[in-house]
């Protein structure tokens, strides 16, 4: 294929479907993500798109959001790995809820095997997911159906949320940022996943790499309010991600890749050679934070000297001046 009919195609799927990783454009067009990457700077210098971690967004900076059929096209391998280990976090017999989206449509989908399980959702794809569950109980939002999502949204949704109390919350969006948390390209959307996390003792969100560094219109979860993000490995060139996942442990999120020996997760692709798996490290307070040692921005441990015993002070002050 020439460079012009490679990037013909790039602006054409772009423009579908709003955003596309880097990965899914060199599959398509059959290329590297080298190549594919070249492109994408070439059509950004023309104003046609612009350059976001590890892939593409129409121009403008705010993503719009893709339709299902889109989306559900897109990152498959990621939400896979991301599901796959999200899933290990849901134990027997707890209550949670689940918010819309392709990526909970997958974790929906192992979460069948759970016993006892109770799901309180939003969403019409995640309650199909559970439907032939035989110890798996299933609650339904009210609400108006929203047809691109598959979503009941409204006030009937957050009204039948008032006063729910569950373990857990598992929420995907079309962006993540440390610096204003997770976000979505819809209002009515963004106001049930505001009410979903209210009803949550701690909050999960689930993004595959292509999402950190993205900001879209409204937020849904302050970073604050973030206890773990499942993610999947950034390409080893993508410093970016790697950047805004320090930043992410910096303010006290958990954060679980998929396909690192040290997360416990399967599935995802292995990490690329010369860079070492992610370990999680103690952060302030109850959450924990995580380090990348190894090539690229370190996610460091947030633990400082002055939170530890004077004794501990004095050794460490000791083995510094040897």
């Amino acid at each position: 294929m020439f460079a012009a009919e490679r990037r013909q195609l790039i602006l054409e799927m772009v423009r579908a479907n709003g955003a596309v990783s880097l990965r899914e454009l060199a599959r398509v067009v059959q290329t590297s993500e080298v190549t594919v990457r070249r492109d994408v700077r070439a059509l950004e210098a023309e104003g046609l798109l612009d350059r976001r971690h590890g892939g593409a967004v129409l121009p403008g900076g705010f993503t719009r959001e893709s339709g299902f059929p889109q989306k559900s096209h897109l990152a498959t391998a990621e939400k896979t790995a991301i599901a796959d280990l999200a899933a290990g976090l849901v134990e027997e017999g707890e209550a949670i809820v689940v918010g819309a989206g392709t990526t909970t449509q997958e974790l929906a989908r192992r979460l069948a095997r759970v016993p006892g399980l109770t799901v309180v959702t939003n969403s019409l794809l995640v309650a199909q997911a559970l439907a032939h569950a035989n110890r798996v109980e299933v609650v339904m939002t009210g609400g108006t159906l929203r047809g691109s999502n598959y979503a009941l949204v409204g006030s009937g949704a957050e009204q039948s949320l008032q006063g729910l109390r569950v373990s857990r919350a598992f929420l995907s969006g079309s962006g993540l940022t440390a610096e204003r948390g997770l976000s979505t390209s819809n209002m009515l959307s963004a106001s049930v996943d505001r009410a979903l996390v209210q009803a949550a003792a701690e909050v999960v969100v689930l993004a595959d790499h292509t999402k950190l560094g993205t900001d879209t219109m409204f937020q849904t979860v302050p970073t604050d309010l973030i206890t773990r993000l499942v993610t999947d490995e950034p390409p080893a060139h993508d410093d970016r991600a790697a950047t805004e996942l320090q930043a992410l442990a910096d303010q006290g999120v958990q954060i679980a890749v998929a396909g690192s020996s040290a997360s416990g997760g399967t599935g995802g692709d292995p990490l690329p050679a010369g860079r070492q798996p992610r370990r999680d490290v103690p952060l302030p307070g109850p959450r924990r934070g995580q380090v990348v040692p190894g090539s690229g921005p370190q996610l460091r441990s947030a633990t400082v000297m002055g939170d530890q015993p004077p004794a501990e002070r004095a050794r460490v002050a000791d083995l510094r001046r040897r």
